[in-house]
């Protein structure tokens, strides 16, 4: 894809994630990070028609942590994955669909304690592919397409 067919995101942006009844969660987007992280409580292993999935509560309004997301998801994978503060930690991968703007795509994101960040929810460079350029100087330019 050429780069003028790309659409352009600033370094914080708003998605969806339907499939986890999320619609409005901002996101700090990361070129440095590989892949995307989400805060979540009480990770949970259990097992749903079979499958190996995790159950986990999101709180998607960093400003009202009395609203609670519980979530279900089939497990992707589970990765060690080393954090800003250099630490290393196993963490579980789920795989979803993530809306921004006018495109849908599935994404995989790992599950983990972000509580000490300012943002919920980290967008890394696996899930900006080759649908997007940054212009690190702005913030929600797909809210205004």
């Amino acid at each position: 894809m050429s780069a003028e067919n790309k659409i352009i995101i600033g370094c914080l942006e708003s998605i969806a994630l339907p499939e986890l009844a999320i619609d409005d969660l901002q996101v700090r987007v990361d070129t440095g990070a590989k892949t995307s992280s989400l805060h979540v409580d009480n990770i949970t292993k259990v097992t749903k028609n079979g499958k190996r999935c995790v159950s986990f509560d999101i709180h998607p309004d960093a400003y009202n942590v009395d609203t609670i997301v519980h979530c279900t998801a089939p497990i992707s994978d589970i990765r060690k994955v080393k954090s800003s503060n250099g630490n290393t930690e196993q963490r579980y991968v789920i795989r979803t669909p993530v809306v921004l703007g006018s495109e849908k795509w599935s994404i995989e994101i790992t599950l983990t304690d972000r509580s000490d960040m300012s943002y919920l929810m980290l967008f890394g460079r696996e899930a900006i592919g080759n649908k997007f350029l940054v212009d690190p100087s702005q913030v929600f330019l797909a809210m205004k397409t």
